[in-house]
């Protein structure tokens, strides 16, 4: 009787809760949305999620805020959007680090981006592009190859900072082109770039967006592009990929999710919103503007699948170039 009872009890708790989850699914949003960025405002991260978080608050019919939570390269914003209740009211705009390659950089982090988090939508990626001073005799990928091996050691690149991507980018090329490339590590990607155009360094790998002005003025010398795929920008710039080094990609991919444990039909609201606000034409001028290439498909599993490829692609890489952070 004691089990029967016990059963009863829980299948009425069970019943009790899903019901409750339920009906806060029809009724969401019944309260404003908050949206983390995991790094400080005014930067090209930030004002995308904002310009996303309106255009999908006029289509949830509620207000998206966007709070920042800058730090630890993305590492303190995941972990408050992680710990948070999974009720759809606070979700984070997450980019490569915080959901794919911080898992294998730092030694301890509270979370791990396959298993704390609800993917809702991939919107797509910044490609980064390789970039040399004029100084550098080297006119396409192998050509610079070449050079580096008939001088090890003493070709150098530059990058805002250990495990930024900009490095990351450094350490796969090395590890593909077998080549022994110097990394020369700065504060950020300003003084990374008036050193490259100083020619204090040789190369660099860098946003599209950042290196175009450079590359139009002839004051940097652009070889390839580092993504899947050409650039609207530089639609004759091959990638990297296509002078040899097969399935090379380092761009910089965004995505929205939440908290692991999500309702599904919550899911749904939140990718429909934001799916929808980036096909206006004012949102698409901004992802024109910036650079970003839009993502082909847009659904939680594809992000899912997406997170998957790369923590697996950046574990390889950071465990056999031995890098680790605190």
């Amino acid at each position: 009787m004691r089990k029967i009872l016990a059963y009863s009890v829980a299948s009425l708790l069970a019943g009790l809760a899903a019901a409750q989850v339920a009906n806060a699914a029809d009724t969401y949003p019944s309260e404003i949305v908050k949206l983390v960025v995991p790094y400080p405002p005014g930067g090209p991260t930030d004002a995308l999620a904002r310009r996303l978080a309106q255009g999908a608050g006029k289509k949830l019919g509620t207000t998206i805020v966007v709070e920042n939570k800058a730090g630890a390269n993305g590492n303190i914003g995941a972990e408050y959007v992680a710990r948070a209740k999974p009720d759809g009211y606070t979700i984070m705009f997450g980019t490569s680090g915080p959901l794919a390659i911080n898992s294998s950089m730092y030694k301890k982090l509270s979370y791990q981006p396959e298993k704390s988090f609800t993917p809702i939508m991939k919107i797509g990626h910044l490609p980064n592009i390789l970039v040399v001073n004029p100084k550098v005799p080297a006119k396409n990928v192998q050509e610079l190859i070449a050079y580096a091996k008939a001088n090890p050691d003493k070709v150098t690149y530059a990058s805002s900072g250990t495990g930024a991507s900009s490095h990351l980018a450094g350490v796969l090329f090395n590890s593909m082109a077998g080549t022994q490339i110097l990394h020369v590590p700065y504060k950020g990607t300003g003084p990374a770039l008036n050193d490259l155009l100083g020619g204090q360094v040789s190369m660099a790998f860098t946003d599209v967006l950042t290196a175009l002005p450079h590359i139009h003025d002839h004051k940097l010398n652009a070889l390839g592009l580092a993504a899947g795929q050409r650039s609207k920008a530089l639609p004759d710039l091959p990638t990297i990929a296509e002078q040899g080094l097969k399935g090379y990609d380092v761009s910089v991919f965004f995505g929205i999710v939440g908290p692991a444990g999500m309702p599904e039909p919550v899911v749904k609201k939140l990718n429909d919103a934001f799916r929808n606000a980036m096909a206006e034409p004012d949102i698409q001028a901004t992802l024109t503007s910036q650079g970003i290439v839009e993502a082909d498909k847009k659904t939680p599993q594809e992000l899912a699948t997406f997170i998957h490829a790369e923590v697996n692609k950046w574990h390889d890489v950071i465990s056999n170039a031995s890098i680790e952070l605190n």
